[in-house]
């Protein structure tokens, strides 16, 4: 019997050590080579036309070889995928000129910029296959870096996957004084981060999983495999998650420390250090890296949620979430090394007082009438599942806002609300530190949280468009995890929009 004992004390413990290594120590894509130099969006400036920057962006299909000798098809923006970095400055009256090649309707959104509701490319603003629409708008924002993507209701999810998206940065007085690395490419990188699926023939496998996509190959910029080679001192990355519904950990692979400076909606006040960052779908943030020891290094996501989450993913067929993105090889440094800023931006706090109203978010639960939501159908917010005819929200030009949003359980959701930025005053009743103190305009929301964000609307009335608030997770957005909201000047002369909303 002790022999029994020990033999079955043995499998246990052999059976927990190979289980904890498979779930919170192997890399799902481990073993790459890192042999692809990482591709660089082109970068686009626009030329001046009477007075105003024009971009013209092309939406087309495409072909792309990301795994060897496998061609893809794909969809991109002035090329076969992904698409340019719209470069902005604040101040300029710009045009965004968007032509549609595809065989379907599609939409284009500037995710985190403060444009005009009917500029703001939602579900509302479509684009019909050979049909070009212009966008006009003044860049009044700070420095921040925005992205791009498309946003037509129920294909968001699959339009993005295919490759349509790009960064969109702001530059402004502040971010051009700042001693910052800003070369291009050389020492100021950007990098979209995604997962994606393969068949064996190399086409992209559009798979819906525990209610969204999720891949096991890493693309960075469109690039399998990537190195980086940069000069042995600090650089700057740009770091987006353009991913459907994956969250990431990020860090090095030598636990190096590195110093966040910005969020979505700009700089934060002072540089971060940290050796973490956590990057839901639609967020983004800026970090800098000191090279200067000439160490290689990967970068990295890691399987950091929470344990029941991390392991519940692996069994469920999601993986870990821990990944290799991509490998850093610093070369001797052709000049001096940039100094950390001791300050980068001045943020104003919103008190909550200055607030005028407090709205109720609550992601998930039953559908209003009692009962979950059924096959197809999303995650409801406030028991409401999406409805292209129906203003969720009224909100009056000039006020400041709270609206609180809870996660009373299941999976986390990242909260992305249209037009503005916001602050975070508190996440379950503690105030926020850190990264949390800068400008977002996407929050996740882990199950049992919640967080009470305030911005102020002080910009773009119009009572027939609305702007959205939605899941980003693009296939719980897709299946009606989302809202509508006005802006109006006088919300008592409104009347019924219910049924008269403009789609343009």
């Amino acid at each position: 019997m002790r022999r029994v004992l020990m033999g079955l004390l043995i499998v246990v413990v052999f059976s927990v050590a190979v289980s904890y290594w498979l779930i919170f120590v192997r890399a799902t894509n481990g073993g790459l080579a890192f042999d692809n130099k990482l591709l660089i969006p082109e970068q686009l400036f626009g030329t001046v036309v009477d007075g105003r920057r024009q971009f013209h962006l092309t939406v087309d299909e495409g072909s792309r070889e990301f795994l060897p000798g496998k061609q893809t098809p794909t969809a991109g923006v002035n090329g076969p995928y992904l698409g340019p970095t719209v470069r902005l400055r604040r101040g300029e009256d710009v045009d965004l000129i968007v032509r549609n090649n595809l065989d379907e309707m599609t939409t284009m959104h500037w995710h985190g910029a403060h444009v005009p509701a009917r500029m703001d490319g939602t579900p509302h603003q479509k684009i019909q296959p050979g049909e070009t629409w212009t966008v006009s708008f003044e860049v009044h924002q700070q420095a921040a870096p925005l992205w791009y993507h498309p946003h037509p209701h129920g294909t968001t999810g699959r339009h993005s996957y295919q490759g349509i998206a790009g960064f969109m940065w702001i530059d402004d007085d502040n971010s051009e004084a700042l001693d910052l690395p800003k070369t291009y490419g050389v020492d100021d990188i950007p990098l979209v981060i995604q997962d994606r699926l393969f068949d064996d023939d190399g086409a992209f496998v559009f798979a819906i999983n525990q209610g969204a996509v999720y891949g096991d190959t890493m693309l960075i910029n469109g690039t399998w495999s990537p190195f980086l080679q940069v000069e042995s001192r600090r650089i700057r990355l740009r770091l987006l998650n353009g991913s459907n519904a994956r969250i990431y950990y990020i860090g090095f692979d030598d636990n190096r420390a590195f110093h966040q400076i910005a969020t979505d909606g700009g700089f934060l006040e002072t540089p971060l250090q940290t050796n973490r960052v956590t990057l839901a779908p639609g967020e983004r943030a800026e970090i800098l890296i000191d090279f200067s020891d000439g160490a290689e290094a990967v970068l990295k996501s890691y399987p950091e949620a929470e344990l029941l989450d991390t392991i519940g993913s692996f069994f469920v067929g999601l993986g870990n979430g821990h990944l290799e993105l991509l490998k850093i090889v610093p070369q001797p440094a052709k000049r001096a090394s940039h100094a950390l800023p001791e300050r980068l931006n001045t943020i104003s706090r919103i008190k909550a007082s200055d607030a005028a109203k407090t709205r109720p978010m609550v992601l998930g639960g039953p559908l209003q009438g009692g009962g979950p939501a059924g096959p197809g159908v999303g995650p409801p917010i406030n028991g409401k599942i999406m409805d292209m005819e129906r203003i969720d929200e009224v909100v009056r030009l000039g006020d400041t806002e709270i609206w609180e949003v809870s996660n009373p359980g299941g999976q986390a959701h990242p909260f992305h609300i249209h037009l503005v930025q916001f602050q975070i005053l508190d996440r379950n009743g503690q105030r926020p530190t850190g990264a949390e103190l800068g400008w977002k305009d996407t929050v996740l929301v882990p199950a049992g949280d919640t967080v009470r964000i305030i911005m102020p609307f002080d910009r773009y009335a119009d009572p027939e468009v609305p702007y959205m608030y939605h899941c980003h997770i693009m296939e719980h957005e897709d299946a009606g995890m989302m809202g509508q909201f006005l802006v109006v000047e006088d919300p008592q002369k409104l009347g019924n929009v219910t049924k008269n909303l403009q789609h343009k």
